[in-house]
């Protein structure tokens, strides 16, 4: 009579942790260790912090009041044993609900944000204007600045006869030039926007403006990358026809100022 196998009775597993887990705890307590050591070694530009903390306050409603929360947040500085408030803090410090009152603190932190954009702008400006005195084209150009770009106007009348995309050969002195001042802030994000007054399309191969100012703005463009050490990635080109007029287009004066192209140099602070 056979008799049946007995199942192998297996080994009971050594007491205490496998040794895989001493030597894996150690390597984290070493990796922890080399952080620490390196964030002591560091050193935080505050000014570019706050601004940060502020661009994402703006941005997510994340932080309450910058870097407060995370200083002086509840789930930090009263330790772990908080996560049970976890959905307090939440609503406390996420995106204010419909009818809430932003915080002060937020409303100053984006006051300070606007404020240091409007100064790298401004800065930005005076050398770009600079730059143009230097060139001898500041009758030529006309300079302007927001929170987010500086901006070099230029009369269609210097760039392009009546209803044409073609560069005027007269131009290419002055677009050579603007090469020269654009390649200085070659990695920023740089925009050619092409405008028109608000006449209709007659006699041209262009039917309306919208395809005029496109293809001027393009025209440009296609110079500049040509003559000028710019990359195509960081150049953006558009037209905008005749919506976005800087004078009465009742007038021939305020028809010609509206016939233009604007190059816009973007600030570091600046979304793009």
């Amino acid at each position: 009579m056979r008799r049946l196998a007995k199942q192998k009775k297996e080994d009971a597993p050594p007491k205490g942790a496998p040794g895989w887990m001493a030597t894996f705890g150690d390597l984290m307590n070493l990796l922890l260790c080399f952080f620490v050591l390196l964030y002591s070694m560091s050193s935080v530009d505050t000014q570019k912090f706050d601004l940060l903390a502020a661009s994402f306050s703006q941005a997510f409603s994340i932080f309450n009041g910058g870097a407060t929360a995370i200083g002086d947040g509840i789930l930090i500085s009263n330790g772990v044993s908080q996560l049970n408030e976890l959905d307090e803090y939440i609503n406390s410090t996420g995106r204010a609900a419909e009818g809430d009152i932003i915080p002060e603190s937020l409303d100053e932190a984006e006051q300070k944000m606007r404020e240091a954009k409007i100064k790298e702008s401004e800065e930005l400006a005076e050398r770009v204007e600079e730059a143009i005195a230097e060139q001898n084209l500041s009758d030529a150009i006309d300079i302007e600045f927001t929170s987010q770009y500086v901006q070099l106007t230029l009369q269609g009348a210097l760039l392009f006869d009546s209803g044409s995309t073609v560069l005027k050969q007269g131009s290419f002195p002055v677009l050579d030039k603007i090469g020269v001042i654009l390649e200085r802030y070659a990695e920023s994000t740089i925009e050619v926007e092409g405008h028109t007054d608000n006449v209709p399309m007659s006699g041209s191969k262009y039917s309306n403006n919208d395809e005029l100012s496109s293809g001027r703005a393009l025209s440009v463009f296609n110079y500049l990358i040509e003559h000028a050490n710019l990359d195509p990635a960081t150049i953006k080109h558009s037209g905008r026809g005749e919506y976005v007029p800087i004078a009465d287009n009742s007038t021939a004066e305020g028809r010609a100022l509206n016939r233009r192209v604007e190059i816009r140099i973007y600030n570091s602070l600046s979304a793009y």
